[in-house]
């Protein structure tokens, strides 16, 4: 019905929680919270959410302006996300973030949320599933987003930070695993 496939959510929502990595930017939150004050989770949340439905929508559309297509947007994604991987996996930051001038928005809903990364999956997602699974998936983790921010203090102090060091790098090679599964599948559609 609708295209509905409870295996799609879950994994789309595996996917989207990897590349969101929000357990693994719970330090981030934390100093933000201390350079910034509070941090409104409702707004980020919401502005999270709302720029990953326009960009699974509208992506399409900017890229054919731009004159590409989704197939080759995947493979470039699959190299983001190979990349976001490795980071995470081996602990080295390859992407330098720009100075932080507020916290609710930019840069949390807005590049550590819904980046660059999130984006390109978004995509690179849409040439494989139904897009009713991804905006299911897409609202599910923008929940959990929201929960995580509401109670990022109280995580990072139940985890600790070899905690959060071990489950930022099993995101990590579960991300690697999905980047060349979608080089693999997109790859063949550009030649």
């Amino acid at each position: 019905m609708w295209g509905l496939d409870f295996r799609e959510i879950v994994t789309i929502s595996m996917v989207l929680f990897a590349v969101i990595d929000i357990v693994g930017t719970i330090p981030i939150i934390v100093d933000l919270r201390q350079k910034f004050g509070h941090i409104e989770s409702e707004k980020a949340s919401l502005a999270a959410g709302s720029i990953m439905i326009t960009f699974l929508f509208a992506g399409e559309e900017f890229l054919k302006l731009i004159g590409t297509d989704v197939y080759s947007f995947a493979v470039a994604g699959s190299f983001v996300l190979f990349f976001l991987a490795l980071e995470m996996i081996l602990g080295i930051k390859i992407y330098k973030e720009e100075a932080n001038t507020s916290a609710s928005i930019v840069p949390l809903a807005f590049p550590l949320i819904a980046g660059a990364g999130t984006m390109t999956t978004l995509l690179s997602l849409r040439s494989q599933y139904a897009s009713i699974n991804i905006v299911i998936a897409i609202f599910l983790n923008v929940i959990l987003v929201y929960g995580v921010l509401k109670s990022s203090a109280k995580i990072e102090k139940f985890l600790g930070k070899n905690g959060l060091g071990v489950i930022r790098k099993t995101f990590g090679v579960v991300l690697l695993a999905i980047a060349v599964k979608l080089f693999a599948s997109n790859v063949k559609a550009l030649f």
